[in-house]
C-alpha cells in the first residue's frame, strides 16, 4: 500500500491511477480531515463478493465443500435439477428461477 498526501495525490493523480490498475497497488491518500483509499475496480468488486459470500449463512461452508468434492461426484451442469433448493439454494438463485 502507498501512502500519499492529498497534494502530491492530485499532481500526479495518472501515475497513481495507473499504479493502481495495473500494478495491483493500493493508495491512501492522507488529509486533514481523515483518509481515502482508491483501489482497483476489480479488487472493490473482489471486496464486495467476499462480503456477500460472509453474509450469507453457510455459503462459504458449501462452498469449501463443492471445491472438495470430487468432479467424479459432480452432476454436469445440464442435468442439474435448478428448481431442486437442495441443489443450489442460495437466495440470489432461487430469485433468477422465479421470473
Amino acid at each position: 500500500m502507498t501512502t500519499v498526501n492529498a497534494t502530491k495525490f492530485r499532481s500526479n493523480i495518472f501515475q497513481y491511477l495507473e499504479s493502481v490498475t495495473e500494478g495491483c497497488d493500493i493508495i491512501n491518500v492522507t488529509t486533514k480531515k481523515g483518509n481515502a483509499v482508491v483501489l482497483s475496480e476489480s479488487d472493490y468488486n473482489a471486496l464486495m463478493e467476499t462480503l456477500y459470500i460472509n453474509s450469507v449463512p453457510g455459503l462459504k461452508e458449501k462452498i469449501i465443500e463443492g471445491l472438495e468434492t470430487p468432479v467424479s461426484e459432480c452432476i454436469p451442469y445440464d442435468k442439474a435439477d435448478w428448481s431442486d433448493p437442495n441443489v443450489h439454494d442460495c437466495f440470489y438463485c432461487q430469485s433468477q428461477l422465479k421470473t
